[in-house]
């Protein structure tokens, strides 16, 4: 009945302005739309159990990307706290020691710099290892000054490494160490997780699709006479396809919906441990959320998942459906 009312207004507005003819339009695509979420609400569990799929699909690789996101922010402020150590020769003195540190400090590229001497650097040493009666027979002290250098933030890692080549040649500077490899292999290691997690993003997608084009294919075998009935008065494959191409948006829908709750509820579930692991390394949050961005896109890719397997599988399946 709601089909053949949906044909009827659109030979009704074949005789009216355009105006008229856009809101026939729109009030066929919105009874299509209600029509479709009341068939998904007449078959909940079937329902749900594929909308839960393809909540389960969205939320596993937006969680891991939402992750990637939080470790990279944070290797960004790590980054910025990079740092270039100087080895002196062991015959400068401290007050040239002190002076070689003041005059870098004045240098527009460093922010700021801190003096290590050797006994300085000889006690932290001796907290540290708890060796105290092996240096305790050491006649001289064998650690040479030390100036360590923080350059400003912002400055990347090639300037570094050029700042850090600049100042081993210096005169008193017997070895400069930039102390930002490991960064740099955290960086990498983060590029191949985030391939990787668009990897698996993908293939779940296409999972997706799989769910959505099989769901739609036996709703459609359900509806055959119906569809029969149909061409055999005049409806169009076009009229036919909206009502299940709005079913994979509603799929797509509530499966968004779903894994923004997932992965929302897991980063709450969390919170409190990365919280207090924030307090002892007096950062900020370590974990944020999707944010509104983040859900519209959850929400978009999955209406368009859903879009294109009902799209495959009515395209597939509907030409293969004609009156006899």
């Amino acid at each position: 009945m709601a089909e053949r009312s949906e044909q009827r207004s659109n030979r009704a507005s074949k005789g009216v302005g355009p105006i008229g003819r856009l809101q026939a339009w729109g009030a066929d695509h919105a009874r299509a739309a209600v029509g479709a979420l009341g068939r998904l609400a007449r078959t909940r569990l079937a329902s749900g159990m594929t909308a839960g799929v393809l909540g389960i699909a969205l939320a596993l690789p937006a969680a891991f990307l939402l992750l990637l996101d939080n470790v990279e922010r944070h290797a960004g402020d790590w980054d910025d706290g990079a740092q270039i150590s100087l080895f002196l020769q062991m015959d400068i003195g401290e007050s040239a020691h002190r002076e070689l540190a003041d005059d870098l400090a004045g240098r527009h590229s460093i922010e700021r710099t801190e003096v290590v001497t050797p006994d300085d650097a000889l006690t932290e040493f001796r907290e540290l290892s708890g060796m105290d009666a092996a240096l305790a027979m050491l006649d001289d002290n064998p650690l040479p000054p030390v100036i360590v250098i923080h350059p400003r933030r912002g400055t990347d890692a090639t300037s570094l490494e050029a700042l850090t080549n600049e100042l081993s040649d210096h005169d008193a500077v017997d070895r400069a160490r930039l102390d930002l490899e490991w960064v740099q292999r955290l960086q990498a290691i983060m590029e191949l997780l985030r391939r990787a997690a668009w990897i698996v993003a993908g293939l779940l997608g296409l999972a997706v699709i799989m769910v959505v084009g099989n769901t739609i294919r036996l709703a459609i075998e359900n509806r055959r006479e119906e569809i029969v009935i149909t061409k055999l008065i005049g409806g169009t494959n076009a009229f036919i396809r909206r009502p299940f191409l709005y079913e994979g948006a509603w799929y797509g829908v509530i499966g968004g919906l779903l894994a923004t709750i997932l992965v929302e509820g897991g980063r709450l579930m969390l919170s409190g441990p990365l919280n207090r692991l924030a307090e002892l390394y007096q950062t900020g949050p370590l974990l944020s959320g999707l944010g509104f961005q983040g859900i519209l896109a959850v929400w978009a890719v999955g209406i368009g998942l859903g879009l294109v397997g009902s799209w495959i599988a009515v395209g597939r399946h509907l030409a293969s459906i004609e009156p006899r």
